[in-house]
């Protein structure tokens, strides 16, 4: 397996980055994430988009043009030759010698095997909601502190994973957004949360007899929502059955699953360069 670090590939077990490395000492960084389908990157250019806001947003110099960037994930693909694959891109802080101040960042790029979820027909997520808003939410900072602490509160609670919310203001999951369906709306929070590509995508489908809406909702109106699930690069739309150990609807996710099945046609033609 081959990592790329400033454009260059290492063997995984050579791959090293300095302790003086701002992600280590600050935990200042961001990343994205994206998945590959037969070697294919999905959406590359919604997830360059955003990669490359983010480091805006932290005044982190991205050294490559997206051109650059997108044949350096390249070279990794055919290099380790993982058809079915997530690609972490990641840029640090940089060797900080005081430990504080940001100098030349580090691009590192990763690759894992994925297993590729073409449908939602498997059992529903539990969630388990948690007061906390996201630091810096619109960028996609290494920041997951809070959601790796409570990992003992999810298990305590029989769920799958974190639902915050701000004060009831229902926002995202750590690694996804989050979504509810009722007799004729689609919902999502609109501020204060990360905007996701897959999120986007669902934005951009039609649904008869459905609007999309995006605004402030509450946990109550989570509770009473007739489907929820969340969207994610790895789980596309995904059903939730719980909230809070309360049953969400009558657990066919009608509407969750026909949404997936139109991100899965959008991917389809992405990866046949049609989209």
């Amino acid at each position: 397996m081959y990592i790329s670090i400033n454009n260059e590939l290492f063997l995984a077990e050579d791959a090293n980055i300095s302790v003086a490395d701002l992600s280590i000492q600050r935990g200042y960084g961001i990343f994205d994430f994206l998945k590959t389908i037969n070697n294919k990157p999905i959406f590359i250019e919604d997830y360059f988009n955003r990669f490359y806001h983010s480091a805006k947003e932290m005044h982190l110099e991205v050294e490559l043009s997206r051109t650059q960037l997108h044949e350096a994930i390249l070279k990794l693909i055919a290099r380790n030759n993982i058809p079915n694959s997530g690609i972490k891109i990641i840029l640090t802080g940089g060797f900080s010698e005081d430990g504080y101040t940001m100098v030349k960042p580090n691009l590192i790029i990763i690759q894992t095997p994925l297993n590729i979820i073409e449908n939602s027909t498997s059992k529903g997520l539990a969630l388990v909601s948690y007061n906390h808003q996201r630091q810096i939410p619109q960028v996609k900072t290494i920041d997951y502190l809070q959601a790796i602490r409570l990992q003992k509160f999810v298990k305590e609670n029989a769920a799958d994973d974190l639902l915050y919310h701000n004060h009831g203001k229902v926002r995202e999951c750590p690694r996804a957004n989050f979504f509810i369906v009722t007799d004729h709306e689609i919902i999502t929070a609109k501020d204060e949360i990360l905007n996701g590509i897959t999120r986007k995508k669902i934005l951009s489908l039609e649904v008869p007899g459905y609007t999309f809406v995006e605004r402030d909702f509450t946990l109550d109106e989570a509770y009473q929502a007739k489907e929820a699930f969340i969207s994610s690069s790895t789980k596309n739309a995904f059903p939730v059955d719980k909230i809070d150990g309360k049953l969400i609807g009558d657990g066919k996710s009608t509407i969750t699953r026909l949404i997936n099945d139109r991100l899965l046609e959008l991917i389809e033609l992405d990866q046949k360069g049609e989209s």
